[in-house]
């Protein structure tokens, strides 16, 4: 066999490193790309809900329901993972946390407000028209994600936002908190996703509107629940990527 020469040699690290350079993605247009998808997804549940299923009410009846997907995916998708992203911005890595501290938790605060409405809809509807509550894996799935997520703020709070936690907690909790954060947002699509799914199964019932026939109401339902999935792998992409991290080095955390 013929050794590779040196200019042989070096040409594949350089093809390489091309190569991962044309696949780098900057932060902020990534940000802005995401942030698009999260207003089309609220979007189009909204759409979903006004056009096909009636609209919006508070009395009682599956106008009141309909407040339900469109408050879930607002808050527990795409504002919680906008605040899942805060730390991601690169005029977060130097200079105060506690700003910035504040935002995420506010963020995350707003999100769980939208989520327990959310919540709070859907009981009244179930309520109302005398329908059960719980009995289905989506709603075991999602109340399940709220527990967690208020559980998830709380911790978050204490460890990060008051003064007198210690800093061997914080630092022992930050990868806790880190991880339940990636992992509540994948529950969170999920429940989104079986949500949507389990709606059309229950509407779309007589002959002409079946789901098995895949009427438009049904495609662009299905089309929702795939971009929700799609954002969510996009943001805990993002949270995994470690060019995105916040440097700890000289965090000031160590200082608090």
């Amino acid at each position: 066999m013929v050794a590779p020469n040196d200019e042989e040699g070096a040409e594949g690290p350089r093809c390489h490193h091309r190569s991962t350079a044309m696949l780098d993605v900057p932060f902020l247009p990534f940000c802005a790309f995401l942030g698009t998808l999260g207003l089309l997804c609220v979007a189009m549940v909204g759409a979903w809900c006004q056009h096909w299923r009636g609209g919006f009410s508070l009395d009682g009846s599956s106008r009141t329901f309909n407040w339900h997907p469109v408050l879930m995916v607002t808050g527990l998708v795409v504002l919680y993972g906008a605040a899942a992203l805060v730390y991601r911005i690169p005029n977060t890595w130097s200079g105060p946390k506690l700003p910035w501290k504040v935002l995420h938790g506010s963020l995350a605060l707003g999100a769980f407000i939208l989520t327990v409405l959310g919540l709070a809809a859907v009981f009244y509807f179930h309520n109302s028209q005398g329908t059960p509550n719980m009995y289905s894996l989506h709603s075991w799935m999602g109340l399940g994600t709220v527990l967690l997520f208020s559980c998830q703020w709380a911790a978050g709070f204490g460890a990060f936002l008051l003064p007198w936690a210690p800093t061997w907690l914080r630092a022992l909790y930050k990868p806790i908190h880190v991880f339940f954060g990636s992992t509540i947002l994948l529950l969170s699509v999920a429940s989104c996703v079986s949500g949507i799914n389990e709606k059309l199964f229950f509407s779309l019932k007589n002959g002409t509107t079946a789901y098995k026939l895949l009427p438009a109401e049904a495609v662009f339902a299905n089309t929702l629940g795939l971009l929700i999935l799609i954002f969510g792998v996009l943001v805990v992409a993002a949270l995994a990527r470690p060019s995105w991290k916040r440097p700890d080095s000289d965090s000031p955390d160590s200082c608090q």
